[in-house]
């Protein structure tokens, strides 16, 4: 008989028990689709998985720390770590490319450049496609979306408001 559950559980199992999270601020994509889920570590005496929010002040941790360890009890894992490393932070370039088209097809425009974009240094704003119609003819409404982590534009084209999932 097994000593501990990391015998019993691999790297993998583990990681596609968390994959089932949705992320609680838009629901279509998981923890693993946004890549806050930085490692699962079984070399010790327990599962150690480290995790990254997507800023430091994020609200949403708190509920999925709750969800990720009633997820690993519900699948018998009693004993295990979870950590939060804020560094390296967390950017949108982590989202994988399952969660930028879940993003998109829930109507979210998912970020156009990766984070080490420099545009709005200058002043110049990435050009920003509808979800609804791909027209670029857009407009930023607001710096802020529905959450901190999205802003707020229209499309002059199909007349509908979105949200894009900023860079960071």
């Amino acid at each position: 008989m097994p000593e501990s559950n990391i015998e019993i559980y691999s790297i993998r199992q583990i990681m596609d028990i968390l994959s089932s999270i949705s992320d609680p601020e838009i629901p279509v994509l998981s923890i693993e689709d946004l890549g806050i889920i930085r490692g699962v570590d079984t070399s010790g005496s327990k599962p150690i998985i480290t995790i990254t929010p997507t800023y430091s002040g994020c609200p949403a941790m708190t509920m999925i720390e709750v969800e990720m360890r009633t997820a690993l009890l519900a699948a018998g894992i009693s004993e295990f770590e979870i950590r939060t490393i804020l560094s390296p932070p967390w950017t949108t370039d982590w989202i994988s490319e399952n969660g930028l088209k879940k993003l998109e097809g829930y109507g979210i425009a998912p970020p156009q450049k990766s984070s080490n974009s420099k545009l709005s240094l200058f002043g110049t704003e990435s050009q920003v496609k509808c979800p609804q119609c791909d027209s670029v003819n857009t407009e930023l409404v607001s710096q802020f979306g529905s959450t901190a982590c999205k802003a707020f534009y229209k499309c002059l084209d199909c007349k509908e408001p979105f949200d894009y999932f900023k860079c960071i």
